[in-house]
């Protein structure tokens, strides 16, 4: 008399996606082209936003993601489904992001006073601002931004993964190799800087 199969447990979205996200990459490391743009057309958005809150500048957003999805396709023959996708996939994107934000923290030790002009430039002129909500909605966007761009590079990347990705503790942690209880400092640390920088908006 045959056993019968247990039923498959419960399944959420996300175990399914990252069954999807894995079964594409083993795919992608036998050169499989279509996979690859499937990979990516799931996932640029995510890598683009990240990205360009890390910089603080959109600009450069596209090439750096770029840039990681050249890399993904130049590892996925070594490819072995240890963890989640994402938390590879970010790792990744981690990498770039922080030697990029080095390369320009060592550009901008020579070039200060560019910095503040362009800091000017790029400050909302409150004087003359109407009092339209756009307008304000707007101005603290770009000063949450800024002020975002301006954290230590691990606070700042805590930040974006657990505010705008909705990661959960120990994933940031295993893309940053922090423990949890290192996130949650990171965090706290990141919460209480923004807090302080953007007390302007927050009294008005």
């Amino acid at each position: 008399m045959s056993e019968s199969r247990v039923p498959p447990a419960d399944n959420t979205k996300e175990p399914l996606a990252n069954d999807v996200d894995v079964a594409l990459m083993l795919r992608v490391g036998t050169g499989d082209e279509v996979a690859f743009e499937e990979l990516i057309g799931r996932h640029q958005n995510a890598i683009i936003g990240t990205v360009a809150k890390m910089l603080g500048n959109a600009s450069d957003a596209e090439d750096i993601a770029q840039q990681v999805f050249i890399r993904l396709w130049k590892c996925a023959p070594r490819y072995e489904p240890k963890a989640k996708f994402t938390t590879f996939l970010f790792t990744i994107a981690r990498n770039l992001v922080f030697n990029e934000s080095r390369r320009r923290s060592r550009k901008k030790e020579f070039s200060m006073e560019e910095r503040e002009d362009d800091f000017h430039l790029q400050a909302p002129d409150t004087q003359s601002a109407t009092p339209d909500d756009a307008i304000l909605q707007n101005e603290l966007q770009a000063a949450v931004d800024k002020s975002i761009a301006d954290l230590p590079e691990k606070q700042r990347l805590a930040v974006v993964l657990r505010r705008y990705e909705g990661m959960p503790y120990d994933e940031i942690g295993r893309i940053l190799e922090l423990s949890i209880p290192a996130v949650k400092s990171q965090l706290f640390r990141a919460r209480t800087t923004l807090r302080d920088s953007l007390q302007l908006y927050l009294d008005t």
